[in-house]
């Protein structure tokens, strides 16, 4: 029986499709990352009877990065990273093993389907997959087609099936393009991000961002931001004059005319016109008129207006929404979320799409309504191309998704009900009246039709006062005239919505990335998110931005990134070729970098009047090996140390805190050695800063801290502080924290495992012997009398912290808990200080489910 391997973008999405494919029946395991699942079934394929097995990824199986020095800043020129630097494509996520897991599902295989998302991404997953799994299967014979594509906009019984029926061949030119990309935003971003990046962080010490980062989609994002700034700060108040009149048309009620001159800008002028009008006693009416109008309802929802509204309406960032509409999608209750398309195709089910909102609670009426009257014929849009527009799937309550999932969910139902009802129709009433020789008007709206308002009561026509009844010729009191002072107003900063909108008027990113370059000038601190989700930009910002314009203004500009885009679609559809056109860009950004390099005082004279230098930052800490003066701690982003004399600075660890460590200094260098942690609960080690920066031996990497220093007569090394292999991690340690008493713990030098025990023990010290049964190093302990947990009124004892009965109830794992029993084989040789070599322990530990009792931790080991 030959063998069919499917594939899809999420676990969630496999389970859905497998669940429809089989009609439930079949059966499911874990695959050997633990993180995909493999569900597999008989069923028939091409006339033929085959075993089916589906299966995920989890996203994109590769990335693009450089290879080798090229990806050390320190080693290589950033103009290199334009032509000469080699890039390759390595694993997404290599803890998920990705490529072996796809290899191993896929061996001996006969065909694949690839039920990837059915975009430009989507496609280019497809040939990473196809990578991975080529290679493995059986060899087609002659010409059989053995690799198919699945084509589907939601996950519905429906549409699966369908796109099983007419499984079509993976586009090659629309995976291009994301190669083209992915290789252009690499290339230009790197180099530009880590000249300026190292550039500035080296001059000032308060610029708080951990990356000055700078990309082609990224920076035009931003300078609308701060062209709107600009105009805020350079907008220069202008005062007007108004006249305002009021007639009474009985004793009760009274009407406010607007003036048809609107505003003047002379008040003498306005003072004249008071002058006239204010002898008048009386207004005489002009002509009415009724106009009957409709506000039409919406077009069909895409991305780029569900992320306006989640924004604007719902308070939602553009990043979050999206992730809850995709997880909104997996699950089956709304379509495919990443469309540029308004227009529901001609075959579109739109009654069967309401009918399944027939009962909800909160508009089964309306929808029962619409379907009894006839639906009305969505407005014509826009057809991409690509996908349907975003419609509900299936019926849910809010007690179903709860939170946010459940208001965009609304919000996505409500769209969908409103494009298929009927238009709001009112009527436009409007009475012109003569006050000597100026013109007033007073209107208003009476409803006649609600239509889609009905199921969108926000865009309902407002209830207005009644206008009074009267004709041409008609008289009515003038109870007053006045004039009004007022003044012109700045505009507001940008909201996320009005920034979305500009995006995609000007070509900047696509309705995929939109949230993701939104996301990143948040996040590296160039703007901030006030409240109605405005964007003001920060101090980096705003130079960043100015400086650009100095230097070379296209580079901040979206003119060139949309042409850029353009260029990328033509990819797509196979009009340009992939090699001339990265080329091409490639090329004109190559000159653009050497310019910027060469032209960087004018926007480091920018820098200065906004930040402050390294040597004017931060405060006295630890003292310098070189030339014993204290150098500063500089707290903001990215945190380091700075010796002023010396003219040199040190990178420290980051998202923690930083004291000096008992004035101890490392016997390599001198440096005072300081303190890392990253709170009283969890991890903490000791450093040399020059050490830190400058590995002292082979087996180091920059960015190790003494507990992975391989000193072997240290006191603060690894050599003599570790005691025994991570239980969680295949390449930790578990190191003991000497400051951490009287709450001892120790700590793993790789990953988030920590381990508590012996608290309230006078010392804690780690032995030069080790444990017979598993290698680790001994603890030597020494309890105060009065607090000693030790059996038989002992203050003291030595033993191994994962074998000894007697320490057993005295340790306990944070961070990480087992999911099932684990053992080791047999003893292996001690390979160096505290570290206990021999095959991992079998099975993952989960890092959520903290306060696990170690009792039984030699299971780990033993």
């Amino acid at each position: 029986m030959k063998t069919v391997l499917m594939v899809a973008e999420k676990p969630s999405l496999a389970q859905a499709i497998a669940k429809i494919l089989s009609r439930g029946n079949m059966s499911s395991r874990k695959g050997l990352n633990g993180a995909c699942s493999v569900h597999e079934y008989t069923g028939s394929f091409s006339g033929q009877t085959v075993r089916f097995k589906m299966t995920s990824v989890c996203g994109h199986v590769m990335t693009l990065d450089f290879t080798g020095k090229y990806n050390h800043w320190d080693r290589v020129d950033p103009a290199e990273l334009f032509s000469k630097a080699p890039t390759e494509k390595k694993e997404a996520n290599p803890k998920l093993s990705m490529v072996k897991f796809l290899q191993v599902e896929g061996r001996s295989c006969d065909y694949i389907v690839l039920w990837l998302d059915c975009d430009k991404e989507g496609e280019n997953i497809c040939f990473e997959v196809l990578d991975a799994v080529l290679p493995v299967m059986n060899k087609p014979r002659g010409t059989e087609k053995t690799v198919f594509r699945a084509r589907f906009s939601s996950i519905t019984d429906t549409d699966i099936c369908n796109a099983m029926g007419r499984l079509g061949e993976p586009d090659h030119n629309e995976a291009l393009s994301v190669d083209a990309r992915q290789e252009l935003d690499l290339r230009i971003g790197c180099a530009f991000t880590r000249f300026q990046t190292k550039y500035f962080q080296g001059k000032y010490g308060n610029l708080d961002s951990s990356l000055i980062s700078f990309g082609p989609c990224q920076t035009p994002t931003l300078g609308f931001c701060v062209e709107r700034h600009d105009k805020i700060q350079s907008f220069k108040p202008e005062l007007y004059w108004v006249l305002q009149a009021k007639i009474n048309p009985d004793k009760e009620s009274s009407v406010l005319l607007d003036w048809d001159r609107v505003r003047v800008f002379d008040r003498e002028i306005a003072q004249m016109f008071l002058n006239i009008t204010r002898t008048e006693k009386e207004a005489k009416v002009e002509g009415t008129s009724r106009k009957e109008k409709a506000k039409q309802r919406p077009l069909a929802l895409n991305t780029v207006e569900m992320l306006r509204v989640a924004s604007s309406s719902l308070g939602m960032g553009p990043q979050h929404a999206m992730q809850i509409a995709e997880r909104l999608y997996t699950q089956g209750y709304i379509s495919y979320p990443r469309t540029e398309t308004t227009h529901y195709p001609e075959n579109f089910d739109l009654k069967g799409s309401l009918k399944q909102q027939a009962n909800h609670p909160y508009w089964a009426q309306t929808v029962k309504q619409l379907l009894a009257d006839g639906i009305n014929r969505p407005r014509k849009g826009h057809d991409a191309g690509d996908h349907p527009p975003i419609t509900p799937m299936r019926s849910a309550t809010e007690a179903e998704l709860g939170g946010d999932a459940w208001r965009l969910y609304e919000y996505i139902t409500r769209h969908f009900i409103a494009t298929v009802s009927y238009d709001c129709k009112y009527l436009q009433n409007t009475i012109s009246f003569q006050i000597g020789p100026e013109r007033f008007t007073c209107s208003g709206k009476t409803l006649i039709s609600p239509g889609f308002t009905e199921i969108m009561p926000w865009q309902s026509i407002p209830p207005e006062e009644s206008l009074p009844t009267c004709q041409k010729g008609d008289t009515f009191a003038l109870s007053e005239v006045k004039m009004l002072e007022k003044q012109t107003s700045p505009p507001d900063y940008l909201t996320e919505a009005e920034l979305i909108t500009l995006m995609e008027r000007h070509g900047i990113g696509t309705d995929a990335s939109i949230p993701v370059h939104i996301n990143n000038i948040c996040q590296r601190n160039y703007v901030t998110v006030e409240s109605g989700r405005r964007l003001r930009p920060t101090n980096l910002g705003i130079v960043l931005v100015h400086g650009y314009y100095k230097i070379d203004a296209e580079l901040v500009l979206p003119t060139i990134r949309s042409a850029v885009e353009k260029q990328l679609s033509l990819i797509a559809l196979g009009k340009a070729d992939y090699h001339q056109v990265l080329e091409h860009t490639l090329n004109i950004f190559k000159r653009k970098f050497h310019y910027f390099v060469d032209s960087i005082a004018g926007m480091d004279e920018l820098m200065e009047v906004s930040f402050s230098p390294l040597a004017a930052t931060g405060k006295p800490l630890s003292r310098c090996g070189k030339c014993h003066r204290f150098m500063k701690y500089i707290q903001a982003k990215p945190s380091r140390l700075h010796c002023s004399h010396c003219d040199e600075t040190y990178t420290l660890p980051q998202n923690g805190t930083i004291k000096l460590y008992k004035e101890l200094r490392c016997p390599l260098d001198d440096f005072e050695l300081v303190l890392w942690s990253s709170g009283s609960r969890g991890k903490s080690y000791p450093l040399c800063p020059y050490c830190y920066n400058h590995p002292p031996f082979r087996d180091m990497k920059k960015g190790m801290g003494c507990n992975e220093c391989t000193h072997p007569s240290c006191q603060h090394s690894l050599s003599l502080l570790g005691i025994g292999q991570c239980v969680e991690c295949e390449s930790g340690v578990l190191v003991l924290d000497p400051t951490s008493g009287p709450k001892w713990k120790m700590a793993c030098n790789k990953c988030s495992v920590v381990v508590h025990f012996f608290e309230n023990a006078h010392r804690v010290r780690v032995s030069a012997d080790t444990c017979e049964a598993c290698e680790a190093a001994l603890v030597d302990v020494d309890f105060n009398k009065a607090k000693s947990p030790l059996p038989g009124d002992e203050t003291q004892h030595t033993g191994c912290v994962f074998c000894d009965p007697v320490f057993q109830e005295l340790v306990e794992l944070k961070h990480a808990a087992p999911c099932h029993p684990m053992h080791r084989s047999g003893p292996g040789k001690r390979q160096g200080r505290g570290r206990a070599r021999g095959r991992r322990p079998a099975g993952r530990l989960n890092p959520r489910r903290p306060k696990d009792k170690m009792a039984a931790l030699a299971a780990y080991f033993v």
